[in-house]
């Protein structure tokens, strides 16, 4: 797929691509590794109230759900996983860049910044990149991709990903 060039320094992260736009509530996707191998599907569930998502391996075990939060005073999306929320996104209200803060539960908070709405920024831990999402790195329409570190929270930042792509 021609992803991000690897750095020798630096420990290879897993790669991924994913669509462009979440079509509707009700439309179901694929995510697929650096080999074009589906490898998590995006399920979105038609019957809720709220947007949702679940997002599910290859068996259709679900691995977390994604689900808006309508009544607060800035729209949020919680990241669920076994019925507890693992992390809140929400759009920081300071800066004129696309910046969205990432409370994570059960371990140090993330921020995503740079332009959302064109799919090219980074999800980041204090300072350290631990996501890149970007659509220059694909020829297809409607598809970008998503290099996430090695070591890190793949089905969470995969998940953090679709809820920051249902709130633009």
């Amino acid at each position: 797929m021609g992803l991000l060039r690897h750095r020798p320094e630096e420990p290879a992260g897993a790669r991924f691509q994913m669509r462009e736009k979440l079509l509707s509530i009700g439309d179901d996707f694929w995510i697929e590794n650096d080999q074009g191998q589906r490898v998590f599907k995006v399920n979105g569930k038609a019957v809720r109230i709220r947007d949702t998502f679940v997002l599910e391996d290859t068996s259709g075990n679900e691995l977390a759900s994604i689900q808006e939060r309508k009544l607060s005073i800035r729209d949020k999306v919680d990241v669920k996983r076994g019925g507890d929320t693992a992390a809140t996104v929400h759009k920081a209200l300071i800066g004129i860049r696309d910046r969205f803060a990432i409370d994570v539960k059960d371990g140090e908070d993330l921020k995503a910044h740079g332009n959302i709405v064109d799919h090219e920024y980074q999800i980041e831990r204090d300072g350290r990149t631990v996501a890149t999402i970007s659509k220059k790195w694909f020829r297809v329409r409607e598809s970008y991709g998503v290099e996430i570190s090695a070591g890190e929270d793949v089905p969470l930042i995969l998940a953090l990903t679709v809820a920051i792509d249902s709130l633009t």
